[in-house]
């Protein structure tokens, strides 16, 4: 582990440490009976002897006067005790958002050279909650199954009309019942408001099985949080994630070729969880007086972000479609189209 103030190299340990799961329904109870207090957490720079303040959910940052990095202690009932260490250096970060910049569609030709949000590149360990969960699902829905008859059409061929046999597909709905069953391995979801919520939970997937016991070394020169999204309004978006994923089995236990489903009800058992510290690279450019916010997944370098889009471009798209449908509409008026009188045979 290099400072990127300093220079200084520190090599911190392996561990064997086994990451550990911890019990929802028990830290729910625990939750209940110890509330922790938001506080601002001032600071004496040990370097250069300031005074500051962090934010009540921050936990490790810089000295704004001499950058050194500060951590101070946790206040939250549950602490993370496993972290994922940033693989990706902040000029490979650079270089991401550089090329990430340039692959968007529809966007201003002057984009890639105008923005500087990369001088502000921030590292941040952001804390994300995981989820373990034993799932049964019992559901009301229908089956349908294709079947095909055939109707007799009015069509004009060059002006005259011909009637002619086709063949028309419907759908038999036979209504059914059932349950399925799924086990989920640390659905991951995002425990900060610093980014927004459809980015933070973007840049999965993290790859946990490379989770490492806490160390506040670790922290040292970037910016760090407590979780500002609770565990049990977490595992709501959990539990959203993982409907998703049920409804899938849903449908293939139905079969046929189509599928409704009417109604379903899961219950979640052995529910564990994780408190973690996953890195990202963030920061924001400016374009035309308005920000635009991005994040790095500091592991796997999947880049997330808001971007502008070129109106011009996407006027000359539009009026490109146009002129293509306008002539495909001539020529279609020029040789065969159906008329909608149907009569079935």
């Amino acid at each position: 582990m290099q400072c990127e103030f300093c220079l200084n190299t520190e090599g911190i340990a392996h561990s064997d440490e086994t990451i550990q799961e911890y019990d929802f329904k028990k830290a729910l109870r625990f939750l209940e009976h110890n509330k922790s207090q938001e506080i601002n957490k001032e600071i004496r720079c040990n370097k250069c002897a300031a005074t500051f303040q962090l934010t009540p959910y921050s936990i490790s940052s810089n000295c704004p006067y001499c950058h050194t990095p500060a951590i101070t202690d946790f206040i939250k009932e549950i602490t993370p005790q496993s972290l994922l260490p940033f693989e990706l250096t902040q000029e490979k970060a650079k270089e991401k958002f550089k090329l990430w910049i340039g692959s968007l569609w529809f966007a201003p030709n002057k984009l890639k050279d105008f923005v500087e949000g990369d001088e502000k590149l921030q590292g941040y360990y952001l804390p994300h909650w995981t989820y373990d969960s034993d799932t049964k699902t019992h559901y009301r829905g229908q089956k349908g199954v294709i079947y095909y008859v055939m109707v007799e059409r009015t069509v004009i061929v060059n002006g005259r009309q011909q009637r002619v046999q086709q063949r028309e597909a419907r759908i038999n709905w036979t209504p059914i019942s059932g349950h399925v069953q799924r086990s989920f391995d640390d659905i991951t979801i995002g425990a900060s408001k610093t980014i927004s919520h459809s980015i933070l939970n973007s840049l999965t997937p993290w790859y946990t099985q490379n989770l490492i016991p806490f160390d506040e070394r670790y922290l040292s020169g970037f910016e760090a949080e407590e979780y500002t999204i609770g565990l049990d309004n977490a595992f709501e978006y959990a539990k959203m994630k993982m409907n998703k994923i049920i409804e899938q089995d849903i449908r293939r236990d139905i079969g046929g070729d189509q599928q409704r489903i009417d109604a379903m009800q899961t219950s979640y058992n052995n529910t564990t969880y994780k408190n973690v510290l996953f890195p990202i690279w963030t920061a924001q450019f400016k374009w035309k007086e308005k920000e635009y916010h991005y994040a790095i997944n500091a592991q796997t370098g999947k880049i997330v972000g808001e971007r502008p889009y070129s109106i011009v471009k996407i006027t000359f798209l539009v009026i490109f479609t146009l002129l293509i449908l306008g002539g495909a509409f001539y020529l279609e008026e020029s040789g065969v189209y159906l008329q909608t009188n149907t009569h079935f045979s």
